[in-house]
């Protein structure tokens, strides 16, 4: 009986146990997966010689899929048809490739295919996979690398081509307009490129922002980077290039009739000497303004209304010149419209102004009444800006102050001869103490003239301060933030950063910016020096 029994108990702790451990092993799935796909084998094989086929195939150790391959495929040298790809869309262990084009004779062929293979269960990619194949007797082993950088920007775009193009009897000057490289390589999302597979001999090494994806420049809307020099493979050394957008060639777009008394004239380029001259026969009384709106490209103009059906203009810009007609069919006119530029706070780095959407010809200072906490008088100078669209209005600022601004009906006149009503604008200022300020040492820039620009973690520009020595460059009554400083050296001196240019050679104006943020925070002093990145 004791021996029957301790059968019995060691037969049920057998059981507690074998049902624990079934319980603990229902299945899961198995270890998660945390390996990317595995090239088993291709045919024909990965750097095969003499290769005279349509197809390859690319065998996995597991199931993968395609993500995204249309962009990140680069085959290089570009094909003119894109090869067909299978299967996308779903799991597979095999990639199948089918060539459409007549493949150059001893070329050694890249297919990256960047990071668009990831396992089908994990998502994890087979990052940079390339297959390499050549249509002669050996593959080609030299490659080029390098940085992107910008020439503006304090960081580079990703997605970057880069282009060789061999220096032979077939190159001339246009060819990055007109023909495909002969070799290629895409940065995808990195700023380090590398042309793998080349053959020796002398090229130009180009980048390009290609929107279009057809491997050709166009300035209009695409960044460039060069180097002044060709350079000949084998080569040990490392290329960086800085992107630049070129200024297109100066061109008249159209011009068109927005509303009743303003007309719109649209060009491409350099518009900075352009002039708009009437030509059509107008009353005594007949008023204009035009007004260059550089960042759009474009220039608007204000007439006083009269009663034509078309206005005959004289456009011209240096060695450009061209006579337009312009049809007015709009009845509609605009009404005046004003706006403060201050939403509650004045920054003791401004001043107050109002902005309008039509020019301001009058104003009648003595219907303005500024007025400050203690109901006192402002002593100020009213100004029209320059663009004529609204009013500064410049006075000595009292910290941790109110103001109140009215201005009383008729007080502002338009073009059209709008009037205004009544407006009343309230605002208030900070001590200093809320603010911070930056003093910047120059020491370290290496010539002079400089454009020194202060700009906030946006990009947008704070302040710009023109240095023609060694100094100090204040920057007072900052916002808690944070700060970037660049530095443009201003070679021709004409007190604005210069662009480059691929068919000239021109390289645009160096800039430098200091290696970190400047952090500043209420009634704090900051003295630095300019350390380039």
């Amino acid at each position: 009986m004791k021996y029957r029994f301790l059968y019995l108990l060691t037969g049920l702790i057998l059981l507690v146990v074998l049902d624990s451990c079934a319980r603990r092993g229902t299945p899961t799935g198995g270890e998660k997966d945390s390996t990317a796909p595995i090239l088993i084998t291709a045919q024909p094989d990965h750097l095969t010689t003499n290769f005279k086929g349509k197809k390859i195939r690319l065998n996995f150790d597991e199931y993968i899929k395609l993500k995204d391959v249309n962009n990140q495929l680069v085959i290089s040298p570009p094909l003119k048809y894109r090869p067909i790809i299978t299967p996308v869309g779903t799991a597979s262990k095999f990639i199948s490739i089918k060539i459409l084009d007549t493949l150059k004779e001893n070329t050694t062929y890249t297919f990256n295919f960047g990071n668009s293979i990831e396992d089908n269960n994990e998502n994890i990619p087979l990052e940079r996979f390339k297959y390499v194949f050549s249509t002669g007797n050996y593959i080609d082993s030299l490659k080029v690398n390098g940085k992107i950088k910008d020439a503006f920007n304090k960081t580079a775009d990703e997605n970057i081509s880069v282009l060789l193009y061999e220096i032979n009897e077939k190159y001339n000057d246009s060819i990055i307009y007109n023909q495909r490289p002969d070799y290629i390589t895409n940065t995808l999302d990195s700023i380090i490129y590398e042309i793998s597979n080349v053959k020796a001999g002398k090229y130009l090494l180009v980048a390009i922002d290609d929107k279009n994806k057809n491997y050709l420049f166009d300035p209009k809307q695409e960044k460039i980077a060069f180097l002044e020099d060709f350079i000949t493979l084998p080569s040990d050394k490392n290329y960086d290039l800085n992107l630049f957008k070129e200024d297109p060639e100066f061109k008249f777009t159209r011009a068109s009739q927005l509303k009743k008394g303003h007309l719109y004239f649209g060009y491409q380029g350099n518009g900075e000497n352009i002039k708009i001259n009437l030509l059509s026969d107008v009353p005594e009384d007949f008023r204009y303004k035009s007004i260059n709106e550089k960042e759009m490209d474009s220039i608007s103009y204000w007439y006083s209304p009269i009663e034509k059906d078309s206005l005959e203009f004289e456009i011209s810009n240096l060695d450009f010149k061209e006579r337009i007609t312009v049809k007015l069919n709009s009845k509609d006119i605009d009404s005046l419209q004003i706006t403060s530029s201050v939403g509650g706070v004045l920054s003791l780095r401004e001043n107050f102004s109002i902005k309008t959407n039509i020019p301001i010809t009058k104003i009648d200072k003595t219907k303005i009444i500024f007025i400050d906490k203690d109901s006192i008088s402002v002593s100020h100078n009213t100004e029209i800006k320059n663009s004529k669209l609204g009013l500064d209005l410049n006075f000595n600022k009292d910290y941790n102050s109110k103001y109140d601004i009215t201005f009383l009906p008729n007080s502002i006149e338009d073009l059209f001869g709008n009037v205004n009503d009544t407006l009343k604008f309230s605002f208030t200022t900070k001590h200093p103490e809320n603010y911070g300020i930056i003093n910047l040492s120059l020491e370290t820039i290496k010539n002079y003239p400089v454009i020194v620009e202060l700009t906030d973690d946006t990009s947008k520009l704070i302040e710009s301060v023109y240095a023609t020595e060694k100094r100090v460059v204040k920057f007072e009554n900052l916002n808690p933030n944070n700060y970037q400083v660049r530095v443009i050296y201003d070679a021709n001196k004409n007190k604005k950063w210069d662009t480059g240019n691929f068919l000239n050679r021109v390289k645009p104006e160096k800039i430098e910016y200091h290696f970190e943020l400047f952090e500043v925070r209420a009634n704090w002093e900051l003295n630095e020096s300019f350390i380039a990145k």
